[in-house]
């Protein structure tokens, strides 16, 4: 992850309700429970890393760490119930590379910018570009000249999000159409991927290795910066010949604006720390993800980075803010 310098992104309110905070309390944080909410349905890698945080905070701050699921909108729901938490601490939030992408798609409560404190982002995950083993194309530049061929032909399945947004961003790069088919997730999109009925598919590693190294898909690239450890024979995407071209689905721990700044950094370093435990890598290794535990400087400009870029995606696709 590259991340820029830091940028001011506190609203004047956030700022003043911060100043109020006792100097006590801020040194002596956490001094009660600590609730995470997880705008997702359980079982997920964002409630799966989440928990696994808490579990390893509890006994840390000799408080109870809990995760509390709040669904709907598709993440909106629960971030905002955090946005407009108080900014002391005791409720924080666990989002995915959605809190970016509803940005751009949809109208949303609050501003994802101003009505946050991004304090570090915990693990990325990538993308792969796959097909069925018999599908035409078996390079990215393969998939590029049958895209340009015959523009709108080749189609690609979309669960949403940055699996959705990959894909478009893509296609614009290439400079023609993809049609787009609609599934609700991949357990959905890949028998159809398997039996041909839909052409590629931009999905996270975790879902699709089962079925690279079984044989039922090929990957064609990865959408990491950097070749995978595991799979260290299939090339990037920018390297494929779409320089800068980098899509990853992560988890990231946020809170209100206004946060303290020694809060906000005790949030973020003893979470950093957490990530250091081989047990702890280990979990996350099973859920693909590579650890990062970022300062919520770099945070905080990670997840504006990432708001340009899904944003311009969507501006480019033509793809109307709901």
């Amino acid at each position: 992850m590259k991340f820029t310098r830091r940028l001011a992104l506190l609203a004047p309110a956030a700022l003043a309700a911060a100043r109020i905070l006792p100097a006590q309390a801020q040194a002596t944080f956490p001094s009660q429970t600590v609730r995470i909410i997880v705008p997702y349905s359980p079982g997920g890698a964002s409630d799966i890393a989440a928990r696994l945080i808490a579990e390893k905070l509890t006994p840390l701050w000799k408080q109870s760490v809990v995760v509390e699921n709040r669904t709907g909108a598709n993440g909106i729901v629960g971030s905002d119930a955090v946005a407009k938490a108080a900014p002391d601490g005791t409720t924080l939030g666990f989002v995915s590379v959605n809190h970016a992408v509803n940005a751009a798609l949809y109208t949303t409560p609050f501003d994802t910018l101003k009505d946050f404190s991004v304090l570090s982002i915990i693990y990325s995950v990538p993308l792969v570009l796959v097909a069925a083993p018999d599908f035409a194309a078996n390079s990215v530049q393969d998939l590029a000249k049958m895209v340009k061929a015959k523009p709108g032909d080749v189609t690609f399945a979309n669960t949403g999000g940055a699996v959705h947004l990959a894909a478009e961003m893509f296609a614009h790069q290439v400079g023609a159409a993809m049609t787009n088919v609609p599934y609700r997730g991949s357990t959905a999109a890949h028998p159809d991927l398997i039996g041909r009925r839909v052409d590629v598919m931009f999905d996270t590693l975790p879902a699709v290795l089962g079925h690279i190294q079984g044989g039922k898909l090929k990957a064609l690239a990865t959408t990491a910066a950097q070749r995978l450890p595991i799979l260290p024979e299939l090339p990037t995407v920018a390297e494929s010949g779409f320089p800068g071209f980098e899509a990853s689905t992560w988890g990231a721990i946020i809170g209100p604006a206004g946060l303290p700044g020694p809060v906000a950094q005790k949030i973020a370093t003893d979470a950093a720390a957490q990530l250091k435990e081989e047990s702890v890598k280990e979990r996350m290794a099973a859920l693909g993800a590579t650890p990062v535990g970022s300062t919520p400087e770099e945070a905080q400009n990670f997840v504006r980075a990432e708001l340009t870029k899904w944003q311009q995606v969507v501006t480019q696709a033509g793809i109307q803010k709901q």
